[in-house]
């Protein structure tokens, strides 16, 4: 009999401590880890749940170690993801183990800009240093097969806008991003576009919104050259644009146009070709789609850049000449702004 209290007692005892030490543990499970701003934690690959807590305990955001061991066992459908975690003051260790296990690792932005090529995109993703390289050497051709592209190369094919990526991503990820809001907007603006404008397809209006791109950046000017580069189809004269020359003439392009350089056949030189070059000649904004699809009121078939990013739109190709030798007289002889004749 005096055997059985013993056991007893002893049961007693086990079940009471069990008790005070369940309760310790989710005192310190559910308590507000010690940060006081929000905190970056970085799980590597392969790392332990004991190995977590003691990365936590030495930074002095947790006080025992063996507590994320713990927080796993009691559920041990969590696990950790690969990546860079941004921790809040509010969260408690469980909800610290959630996270880790939800792989909703912090996002970067990356801004891809108006009026740069694809190869100026690959250039700009690389210098990031944590997105993974997979394309940059890769042809064109290459690059639009893996992107599923209905067309032989990536130019334009890309919506410049500020995108998020996580840590690792790779730059086939961002272009695909920036692709999907390419189509969407383009779908959009296609459906409820002008009457009667000369485009074929929307690819056609696409390559029209690259030339307006690289023609200027002034917001409120870019539905005038729609509308100056619209009417020029619609006459059957050649758009004459510098920013398709240089496109056409690729690395020989040395900051300087000849008239060597406006004379020499290219698909992309429109002093040379009919209507559009066969491809975005750049990557573009919503803005200049926007432009494409809904041309501004004016008279004008030819403009001049005035040397401030502005232009001064002519009607007549004698008034053209006139602003030319205004605007332009400090300019080498060769030099033309787009279009001229």
């Amino acid at each position: 009999m005096k055997l059985i209290k013993s056991f007893l007692l002893l049961l007693v005892l086990a079940v009471t401590l069990l008790a005070i030490a369940g309760g310790m543990a989710y005192h310190y499970l559910t308590k507000p880890i010690n940060i006081t701003e929000p905190e970056r934690y970085e799980v590597q690959k392969g790392v332990s749940s004991i190995r977590i807590g003691q990365q936590l305990a030495d930074l002095g955001w947790i006080e025992h170690p063996v507590l994320t061991r713990i927080a796993f066992k009691l559920d041990p459908t969590l696990v950790p993801k690969v990546g860079v975690y941004e921790l809040q003051p509010n969260m408690n260790l469980i909800d610290v183990m959630a996270l880790l296990d939800s792989g909703d690792t912090v996002f970067y932005p990356v801004t891809l800009l108006e009026g740069k090529t694809y190869r100026d995109y690959l250039i700009a993703l690389e210098q990031t240093g944590n997105i993974q390289m997979t394309l940059s050497d890769l042809s064109e051709e290459q690059i639009a097969e893996k992107m599923g592209l209905n067309v032989a190369s990536p130019e334009g094919m890309l919506l410049a806008n500020t995108y998020r990526y996580h840590d690792g991503d790779t730059d086939l990820d961002i272009f695909m991003q920036a692709h999907r809001l390419l189509v969407s907007t383009l779908e959009s603006e296609w459906s409820d576009k002008a009457k009667g404008l000369p485009y074929a397809t929307a690819y056609e209006a696409l390559i029209m919104a690259s030339i307006i791109e690289k023609e200027t950046g002034v917001p409120e000017e870019r539905p005038l050259i729609s509308r100056v580069f619209v009417s020029r189809l619609e006459r059957g004269m050649r758009l004459q644009t510098d920013p398709t020359v240089i496109y056409g003439m690729g690395d020989s392009y040395k900051g300087n146009i000849t008239r060597r350089d406006l004379q020499r056949p290219t698909p992309y030189n429109t002093y040379t070709i009919n209507g559009l070059p066969p491809t975005p000649i750049a990557n573009v904004g919503y803005e200049a789609i926007h432009a494409a699809m809904h041309p501004g009121e004016t008279n004008a078939l030819y403009f001049v850049a005035k040397g401030d990013g502005s232009h001064v739109f002519s009607k007549t190709l004698r008034e053209h000449n006139a602003a030319v030798r205004e605007y332009q007289r400090r300019r080498v002889e060769n030099y033309r702004s787009s279009p001229s004749q």
